[in-house]
């Protein structure tokens, strides 16, 4: 059985926000001594083409509730770290912008409880409008170093991928790379030391559609403990009908794309200095088949068969590997808090509209919490791969329950989850994922 608490807030109360998350007492699992790594979502500094970001990270007002929740447990002992690795074009200093930094600081120098903000990643890019990567910029990155993780075999989601001539993609050009990391045999994830060798991990994910992976939530927040993100497998080179899940049809049009964008991102891994003639390439393509929001690719849709591999890999490293590089039989401490105050739909995660779900739901268990929020969005979980797949792990579980276990506490009303029912709310799916999961 795995309980999850839904507490109806209507906004970003710091004091009712307190009240709501002891009341759950998901925090009583920190002990004094307990280095706590609290991790939001910080994908991008605002909603594409505008300034808007309450919808699209987690709200600081939560963070800070955590904060002074935890600074409250924890003895001079103890540690606050606040980590994430956001998408590599993103402005680490942009999104922290909008943090009250220095309140949270002040919290823990009162209490003598050291304090980090961290941006794990190893580079940062600065893109062009269009998504193309016009230069990088080194990164100091975890200033506890990184680690390579080796899921090998039947211990990674890859293992039951069916094998086929086309190539997984990750977030840069450079896919040999990408393929280098999963080769059939070995599934190895840069991840950082910071948040493997923390007591405690508190997720702080804001609930949002996702157009390739249906939502985020728990379980997706996790890939934001990987440092090079071109070590994550996004989609698959092609479609169906030759093994991969880049578009949902073969088309002369998607042939045509796939065939030149490779070619031409191919080039530019090896000569970088050529990274901007992407730019034009990119506007003929969209001219020519539409932009993401209204054609599918890049595994922006409901057949992507490779992001949730990742995702449910990223989560085992998270929960079972150590410092060393090799796994414990136990899991590490676990809390989930979900900003779903103010939360995302339609094209997210970067570009979503925002919908008042007016939610906080709390947890010990990703899975299960995602379920939760899924079912808040009268979505299918048995449509969303990641959560339909994870009941069905075998190795280093992440839940121990079935889905008809979960007890759902809704404002002090306990039941199951097939028993509790929500508000129905018309959340909008991203565009690849409309008339499937809903």
């Amino acid at each position: 059985m795995e309980k999850v608490w839904v507490y109806s807030q209507s906004s970003y109360n710091i004091n009712e926000i307190k009240n709501l998350i002891k009341k759950s007492d998901v925090l009583d699992i920190i002990k004094k001594t307990d280095t706590v790594c609290i991790k939001p979502n910080f994908v991008q500094e605002s909603r594409n083409q505008d300034d808007d970001w309450e919808y699209v990270i987690t709200h600081p007002t939560i963070i800070q509730a955590v904060i002074e929740l935890v600074s409250d447990i924890l003895s001079s002992h103890g540690k606050i770290v606040v980590a994430d690795a956001p998408m590599t074009g993103s402005s680490f200093s942009k999104i922290i912008s909008h943090m009250p930094i220095n309140e949270w600081k002040k919290c823990c120098d009162d209490k003598n409880i050291p304090f980090e903000i961290i941006d794990l990643r190893d580079e940062e890019w600065k893109m062009a409008d269009n998504g193309v990567i016009l230069n990088r910029t080194k990164l100091k990155g975890d200033p506890n170093g990184k680690l390579l993780v080796n899921l090998k075999s039947s211990n990674s989601e890859f293992f039951d991928k069916p094998k086929t001539s086309q190539k997984l993609y990750g977030a840069d050009y450079n896919i040999e790379e990408t393929n280098n990391a999963h080769n059939g045999l070995d599934n190895f994830y840069s991840v950082s030391k910071t948040v493997i060798k923390a007591d405690v991990i508190i997720n702080l994910p804001k609930l949002k559609t996702h157009k390739k992976a249906g939502i985020t939530c728990c379980l997706k927040n996790m890939v934001g403990i990987n440092t090079n993100k071109n070590l994550l497998p996004h989609h698959t080179i092609g479609t169906p009908k030759n093994g991969g899940d880049q578009f949902e049809s073969s088309s002369s049009g998607t042939e045509i794309e796939s065939l030149f964008t490779m070619a031409a991102k191919n080039f530019v891994t090896k000569f970088k200095v050529f990274a901007p003639i992407l730019v034009p390439l990119k506007k003929m393509a969209i001219l020519f088949r539409g932009d993401n929001k209204h054609t599918l690719r890049s595994g922006g849709w409901y057949g992507n068969d490779t992001l949730w591999r990742t995702i449910l890999d990223l989560n085992k490293v998270m929960f079972y590997s150590r410092e060393d590089g090799n796994f414990s039989e136990d899991k590490k401490r676990y809390i989930g808090i979900v900003d779903a105050i103010q939360a995302g739909q339609g094209n997210g995660p970067v570009e979503p509209d925002r919908i008042d779900c007016g939610k906080i739901i709390c947890g010990f268990n990703p899975v299960a919490i995602d379920c939760v929020a899924t079912k808040i969005m009268h979505f299918d979980y048995m449509k969303i791969p990641q959560l339909k797949n994870a009941f069905l792990i075998k190795n280093y579980k992440l839940i121990d329950c079935q889905y008809k276990d979960i007890i759902v506490a809704n404002d002090d009303v306990e039941k199951t989850i097939e028993a509790t029912d929500f508000p129905i709310i018309e959340w909008r799916s991203a565009f690849g994922w409309e008339n499937h999961i809903e």
